[in-house]
């Protein structure tokens, strides 16, 4: 008896072909080749000014390419962006702007509404079982801005939640927060990868990778490595990122 198939979904739900940025004509990323496998854990690692950032930033679009390719889910970012959510650096966001922590989750709900189309029941529920994912429903009606780091993180990732993505990239995440919001955060992003969603985080912290990450890539401006963390976290491939000092993983 013939079995009903669903809709397939590439090897790779990203993949970036030899990508150059330039800022005033100098180069932040150059060449860089990288494929992001499905329902996996992924870093992006390197020293400062590699180009980490730069790369998630330039596959949404939100920077010029000089060159290159980019496709989610094998189309262009513009044919599938409700399918993405990204997470920026915390130091990129506007404190003053006045939001509250349960209206911030719910603009994660709006990529999926139609034009002029505004949250009601259900998106307000959606948003409020993000919040709780991440314990911070009773911080609800708190402005974003009088909330810790930790808990400003943990909202941002209860947004993305919300938008139901297919895969989220995430910028330097878990930088200056508490270990209890790194360890929720961990765990919610695991559970997703667990439940078919692809993970792409900028990371800092060599020491735990092992432990948070299934696949690695390995930037200084262009590729050094990529593969499974088992394999491509060698010391050859630490040194050819980072040089001799390891110390002081940044942007």
């Amino acid at each position: 008896m013939p079995t009903t198939k669903g809709p397939s979904v590439p090897a790779d739900v990203l993949t970036i072909d030899n990508l150059h940025v330039s800022y005033r004509g100098v180069k932040a990323v150059e060449g860089l080749t990288i494929s992001i496998p499905a329902a996996t854990m992924t870093c992006i690692v390197g020293p400062n000014g590699s180009g980490k950032s730069t790369t998630l930033k330039a596959a949404l679009g939100l920077v010029e390419r000089t060159a290159g390719a980019i496709r989610f889910f094998s189309q262009r970012v513009d044919k599938v962006r409700e399918r993405i959510a990204y997470v920026p650096q915390r130091s990129t966001t506007d404190w003053d702007f006045p939001i509250n922590v349960f209206d911030t989750v719910l603009l994660g709900t709006y990529p999926k509404l139609r034009v002029f189309q505004r949250p009601g029941t259900v998106e307000r529920e959606i948003a409020r079982r993000a919040l709780m994912r991440v314990h911070m429903e009773d911080f609800a009606h708190r402005q974003i801005a009088d909330l810790s780091g930790g808990q400003q993180q943990r909202v941002f990732i209860a947004r993305a939640l919300a938008q139901q993505a297919d895969i989220l990239l995430l910028d330097e995440p878990l930088m200056g927060i508490d270990a209890a919001s790194e360890q929720n955060i961990i765990e919610i992003l695991r559970e997703l990868v667990a439940a078919g969603k692809t993970v792409v985080m900028v990371h800092h912290d060599l020491s735990n990778v092992e432990n948070y990450f299934d696949h690695i890539i390995m930037i200084n401006q262009r590729l050094i490595t990529q593969g499974p963390v088992s394999e491509a976290l060698t010391g050859q491939n630490l040194t050819a990122t980072f040089g001799a000092n390891l110390l002081g993983i940044g942007e």
